[in-house]
């Protein structure tokens, strides 16, 4: 492309401050170096990790910077060293990598590379230190290696995925980050049988798409936990057959599901990071078979505790980092998912605005409303 080589001026949301709306400005975007690629992004979603490190109030602040994760664009040119990918191809950026070489990638049982795993705190390019991303000369960091708020970015191969080109990017686009982890936790980790019994913690986009996987899976009965009643609607869609809110019950939801289900569920899946939520989510399931799988992310002081007789009895419990997902070795397979209408994606798209409109998508994660609102770049 014409643009190869040169510094690409776009325009970019940049967070300048915690918590303040974000602010679309003209960015010169440098080229990639070795193993790097710029891609053009055409449609990025928000997460609600987006807005957890733009409120930076749990963890090291780490400002100016271009946040944004989960999108879908086109490779525009790729630096030194780079042979999988060329200018055109589509992909989704994965807000953690798989660099092929380390322990973790040569092993099937793990995806948690060794050179390209998150890293929240890193705001600079790994070969070289450097953001390539300025205004008027001066460095606007990076978030998770991804920063897609911006039309153009500039990411490490490793962390690209490259997808079928006929697939729909601006659906897509929700696969690199919220719907995959949901869904891996289901179908790689807790792995249910067809008729079986699954229980979801959490009914936001993450335990949705966990609730997706256990429908794929055949269970039979599927039932939500969740604080917020209004939740049952959109998770039948998903389909749940069941709804518990904790609060209608004066004892310990588990007890109320292991009623529910004749001695426990088959298999329950964890999307909230609440630490009682992950106790309830394991003991909820059935002696001699039950597995908790636990995806959400808790407080740093967090501590789970549990009597040792419950794995004494044969309950499993399990973690789960991206739905064990190798992003470059799996993505590309759950895409086809989608191509070959097993996976619903559109119900998990609730809202779409265009680029300029970002913090309107903002607005609308603190308010709980929809599951992920879709900006179209360019606009």
């Amino acid at each position: 492309m014409a643009t190869a080589g040169k510094v690409i001026k776009c325009k970019a949301a940049v967070a300048w401050e915690a918590g303040k709306p974000l602010s679309i400005e003209e960015v010169e975007v440098a080229p990639p170096q070795a193993m790097e690629v710029r891609v053009k992004i055409l449609y990025t979603a928000l997460c609600h990790t987006d807005v957890y490190f733009w409120e930076a109030k749990g963890q090291t602040p780490v400002f100016p910077r271009i946040l944004g994760h989960e999108a879908g664009g086109i490779v525009e040119s790729v630096g030194e060293g780079v042979t999988e990918l060329a200018p055109g191809d589509h992909v989704l950026p994965v807000f953690t990598g798989e660099c092929k070489e380390c322990v973790h990638c040569k092993s099937e049982e793990s995806n948690m590379c060794d050179l390209l795993r998150i890293n929240v705190d890193r705001g600079v390019m790994m070969g070289d230190g450097k953001s390539r991303f300025t205004i008027n000369g001066k460095p606007i960091f990076h978030f998770v290696g991804t920063s897609t708020f911006s039309e153009y970015t500039v990411i490490h191969v490793g962390c690209l995925a490259k997808i079928n080109p006929e697939a729909p990017l601006d659906k897509v686009c929700v696969l690199s980050c919220g719907i995959s982890t949901g869904l891996g936790a289901t179908l790689n980790v807790a792995k249910p049988v067809k008729g079986s019994t699954v229980a979801i913690f959490g009914l936001g986009a993450v335990g949705l798409a966990a609730m997706e996987g256990a429908r794929l899976a055949g269970a039979s009965r599927i039932i939500g936990v969740d604080l917020n009643p209004a939740k049952y609607e959109e998770a039948k869609k998903f389909g749940c057959t069941d709804f518990v809110n904790p609060k209608d019950h004066d004892k310990p939801v588990q007890e109320v599901l292991v009623e529910m289900t004749n001695g426990g569920v088959d298999r329950s899946v964890e999307c909230t990071g609440n630490v009682n939520a992950m106790i309830s989510a394991f003991e909820c399931v059935h002696d001699g078979w039950g597995v908790a799988v636990l995806v959400g992310v808790p407080h740093k002081e967090a501590v789970f505790k549990t009597h040792p007789m419950n794995f004494l009895n044969e309950k499993t419990l399990k973690g789960t980092f991206f739905g064990n997902y190798k992003p470059r070795t799996d993505l590309p397979n759950v895409v086809e998912m989608y191509m070959k209408k097993e996976l619903e994606l559109e119900k998990f798209i609730t809202h779409s605005v265009p680029f300029s409109e970002i913090n309107t998508a903002f607005d609308l994660m603190l308010k709980g409303e929809g599951l992920r609102c879709i900006m179209r770049m360019g606009e």
